[in-house]
């Protein structure tokens, strides 16, 4: 049966309230904030074990993460489509909505299995140092073999974020960290029995973490019955209309996700052609960055989840007010991490030293203290991004999204970059770079945030207006009131 004390809670709670925000969105913050200090120790356990492995594990991580992305975009918004029928009371269409989304899944999995032999010849093209390249094509291609665990756990967690127990994706991706972390250390440096893996090493530890985490969402779904309670093993079948209306709102949001990565991995190429010093000092500004961004997505599902439940129940002018109030926290939470960017650099580089001080960790310390300066300025502007396009796309207005971040992109961010690489001096093209990345971000912020305003998502569902009178075996099902 389901806690009590969950639905004791969640009924005291009153809609659209900072504590209902709260309750949603500190879990996913948490969840968030444990991958992003993953992937930090991750970087630095490869700093430590050399200059070429962290120079690789970026590009080569962002290029298998753009490949993915469109996958992985549409199985995440299998979030919206549960918090619009949760909103409306509809657990039938909520199973429904996640087969579909497991057997995206499971298509874009086995394809994503084919980019691993080409590998090698992918990032030969690339143009980066020959010893970088053949540490990208190995890291590259044992990610490659987690994507389908990872894209299954993607969607699993949507039946838990949709719903707003947040708490369970807390404890898994935890769980998940402390095994990837432990994995890491031990595989990368041949701790205890295992082999000194270096990059490898790395790679295999997150494709395991991938498969725990997946073993660990159907392992709870079991335990907790909550697979009987929605009716999850009824509505198994291939459902066409809501395949393809997850296809038709969740392309377009996977496309966004695609151009947003393909904009910053190609960014991160073209650095890394100005030399390996400029592309590690900016893996590590980026891995810094990432502690304050990552744990902010967090904070845009727990809003796309919401905005989503108030649409599913009519009532969007409360999603109006949830969305200023993740807004406002967000905006303080960026402000926080960029005066210690600014004003602590020394301390956030100190764990990337290497127990013996070299002149090319000198050279990046250098170059990521200046780098740092500019996540300090596009950090208000990545929580404008982050809020604002969450509560539209929660509505289901991602085809505006992904046509507003093609544009800005590449338009402000992917061409001035390749200009700056291949005309600007030597010393002006890492700050060149750079400054056209924080207008990007600028720009995209602003807009999202004339977007809402307009308020076309308020109108925008991606669910039905009718649904299907319950069959037989749902009648059967125990009632459930919708979580708020």
């Amino acid at each position: 049966m389901e806690d009590p004390s969950l639905n004791q809670q969640t009924s005291t709670v009153s809609r659209g309230s900072l504590r209902e925000l709260a309750n949603v969105a500190v879990p996913l913050v948490l969840s968030c904030g444990s991958l992003s200090i993953m992937h930090v120790v991750d970087r630095i356990f490869l700093t430590w074990w050399s200059t070429d492995a962290v120079a690789a594990a970026l590009p080569a991580g962002l290029i298998q993460w753009t490949i993915m992305s469109i996958a992985m975009g549409k199985a995440m918004y299998v979030n919206t489509f549960v918090a619009q029928y949760e909103g409306a009371n509809q657990r039938q269409r909520v199973s429904e909505a996640v087969w579909q989304g497991v057997y995206l899944a499971l298509i874009w999995g086995g394809l994503l299995l084919l980019c691993a032999p080409f590998a090698g010849i992918f990032f030969h093209w690339i143009g980066h140092t020959a010893e970088v390249q053949a540490l990208e094509a190995e890291y590259f291609s044992i990610l490659c073999l987690g994507s389908g665990p990872a894209l299954l756990s993607a969607v699993l967690s949507c039946f838990y974020t949709g719903r707003g127990q947040t708490m369970v994706v807390m404890w898994v991706n935890l769980t998940s960290v402390l095994v990837n972390m432990l994995l890491d250390y031990c595989l990368i440096f041949g701790a205890g029995p295992f082999p000194a893996l270096g990059i490898r090493g790395a790679a295999i530890a997150t494709v395991t973490a991938n498969v725990s985490t997946l073993l660990l969402y159907l392992f709870i779904m079991l335990a907790r019955h909550e697979a009987r309670r929605y009716g999850l093993f009824n509505h198994w079948r291939f459902n066409r209309e809501l395949f393809m209306r997850l296809i038709r709102y969740g392309f377009p949001n996977g496309l966004l996700y695609f151009i947003d990565i393909i904009g910053f991995t190609l960014f991160i190429v073209l650095v890394g052609r100005i030399g390996k010093i400029e592309l590690a000092a900016t893996t590590i500004a980026f891995n810094l960055n990432s502690l304050a961004f990552v744990p902010m997505m967090g904070v845009g599902t727990a809003v796309m989840t919401l905005v989503g439940k108030r649409i599913g129940e009519g009532r969007p002018q409360l999603a109006v007010t949830t969305t200023w109030k993740a807004f406002a926290v967000s905006a303080t939470y960026m402000l926080l991490f960029a005066v210690i960017y600014v004003g602590f650099p020394e301390l956030l580089l100190r764990p990337y030293a290497p127990e013996v001080m070299t002149e090319d960790f000198l050279k990046v310390k250098q170059a990521a203290i200046v780098l740092l300066r500019f996540a300090a300025l596009f950090s208000f502007f990545d929580a404008m991004v982050v809020v604002f396009g969450s509560a539209i796309r929660g509505a289901g207005d991602t085809r505006f999204c992904m046509i507003y971040t093609l544009l800005t992109g590449w338009a402000i961010m992917v061409i001035p970059t390749f200009l700056v690489w291949r005309y600007a001096d030597v010393g002006e093209k890492l700050f060149g770079s750079w400054v056209a990345c924080t207008s990007y971000l600028g720009v995209l912020g602003i807009g999202y945030l004339i977007r809402f305003l307009a308020g076309h998502w308020k109108q925008m569902r991606v669910i039905e207006d009718h649904f299907p009178e319950p069959t037989a075996e749902d009648s059967e099902q125990p009632a459930e009131g919708a979580l708020t």
